[in-house]
């Protein structure tokens, strides 16, 4: 009997491990395993007077990609895209036709006019400028 009990404990200490990590089964169309945090992955980064984001995007191209930003809010959205080529036809289709969206809000305002996007090798980088208005200014005593 208590052999059975410690077999028991044993299986949801294993689902506790596995519902705790950051994989995550998804049922339907596209099914298996997959990271919890959605597509593209991404890196931030502050260096005090803007912002710094790299996102993976392999195989995306910048008319399939859409960029949106407003005050602090940030949004990357697109189409992942997998297309037989002419003349062939699928022997294999692992690669899925989705869409997809991610928005962000950023720790301050920037300024949407100075904002540089580049897209190269799968990685779209974005640095964006901090505006005037987020930045911190030293006050002189008089």
């Amino acid at each position: 009997m208590w052999t059975r009990m410690s077999e028991v404990d044993r299986l949801f200490s294993a689902l506790d491990l596995l519902r705790s990590s950051n994989l995550d089964r998804s049922y339907g169309e596209g099914s298996g395993w997959r990271v919890v945090g959605g597509f593209p992955k991404t890196n931030m980064y502050d260096n005090g007077d803007s912002f710094q984001m790299i996102a993976e995007l392999p195989g995306v191209s910048k008319e399939d990609l859409n960029i949106r930003i407003q005050g602090n809010y940030l949004e990357l959205s697109g189409t992942l895209k997998s297309d037989v080529p002419e003349g062939y036809k699928a022997h294999r289709v692992e690669r899925n036709t989705s869409t997809f969206s991610r928005s962000f809000t950023l720790d301050a305002e920037v300024d949407a006019d100075r904002i540089e996007a580049v897209l190269g090798d799968g990685l779209l980088t974005l640095v964006m400028p901090k505006a005037e208005s987020a930045k911190p200014k030293q006050i002189t005593i008089n």
